[in-house]
């Protein structure tokens, strides 16, 4: 079987689909060429470059695997591949851990003035009385949206830096978490520091907006290292102009690479800002490229494909 991989994959995931018999091609190809060499593998493997779209199923004459090395799948049409047969796998837990560090980071970065006094002390500045006024995450409450495999990750080390944590997930039943499962309502009126790790709904929209900022705390700060457009980015843009927002960390934008339109939220003095870079380290891309690896060999060699 051939299987085709579009945005790269460690070396030891490579190994692991070499080693199982699998022929295996890595392709930096654009939609168009997409679409025309796809009809000749049996598994495609991307990240979040790739879209595999309903075109691009349909194309995919022989493709019985669409695997996504990371967590969200919002990039492949996963209902048209349902519909045709095509098993969706990703990696859910593999880049938490990074993911979450990125989290802190930026909660750090945004507390302490650090994005702001990097840049002009590589102008030659020495802003000690303007960034002087930093505050603690000690003793501060966060909330997290979503506490999933990267919700958890975020609780743990916030717990380890002395911060209340709340959470609102419904479905989550609490075990060894040390976190108040709390209302909507209450995380966004009660939180210093926000933090959101749930999938982008295209129906419903934005987590976060308007309505939502309405009732948060003067000066809280929201981190969004999940999807783009979990997060209202004009909405959050007025809130930081206002004073309500005190502060933002962004890795993930509506349009990626942002375009004109945001530049004003990027370039906001209380915005701490990343290139989608949440799963992206060393570590986390080892585990990406094994755990995908290991995914897709039991997947082509189950029963179901044994005559394939």
């Amino acid at each position: 079987m051939k299987i085709l991989v579009t945005d790269g994959i460690s070396q030891e995931g490579a190994k692991i689909l070499s080693d199982a018999g699998f022929e295996l091609d890595q392709l930096a190809l654009n939609p168009e060429q997409l679409l025309e060499k796809i009809c000749a593998y049996d598994c495609i493997i991307v990240r979040s470059a790739t879209k595999v779209t309903k075109a691009v199923i349909d194309a995919g004459s022989r493709l019985k695997v669409i695997a996504r090395g990371g967590v969200g799948v919002d990039n492949i049409d996963v209902e048209h591949a349902a519909a045709k047969g095509v098993m969706v796998l990703n990696t859910p837990a593999a880049s938490a851990i990074s993911v979450a560090e990125l989290v802190i980071g930026h909660m750090l970065a945004v507390s302490r003035f650090l994005h702001l006094s990097t840049m002009e002390m590589r102008q030659g500045k020495w802003p000690k009385k303007e960034y002087s006024k930093g505050i603690e995450l000690y003793g501060k409450t966060l909330g997290i949206i979503g506490l999933g495999n990267i919700g958890k990750e975020v609780a743990r080390r916030a717990l380890g830096l002395g911060m209340k944590v709340l959470a609102y997930d419904p479905p989550f039943a609490p075990m060894e978490f040390i976190v108040e499962i709390t209302t909507r309502e209450k995380l966004l009126s009660t939180s210093d520091f926000i933090t959101l790790h749930t999938p982008l709904d295209k129906q419903h929209g934005a987590v976060i907006g308007r309505k939502e900022f309405e009732v948060m705390k003067k000066g809280v700060v929201l981190v969004n290292c999940a999807r783009g457009g979990v997060v209202d980015e004009k909405a959050l843009l007025e809130n930081l102009n206002s004073g309500k927002v005190g502060g933002a960390g962004i890795d993930v934008f509506e349009h990626e690479p942002p375009d004109e339109s945001t530049k004003a939220l990027i370039n906001h003095p209380r915005v701490s800002v990343s290139p989608h870079i949440g799963g992206s380290t060393v570590e986390a891309q080892e585990r990406v490229g094994t755990e995908i690896a290991l995914k897709v060999v039991k997947a082509l060699s189950a029963g179901r494909y044994s005559s394939l």
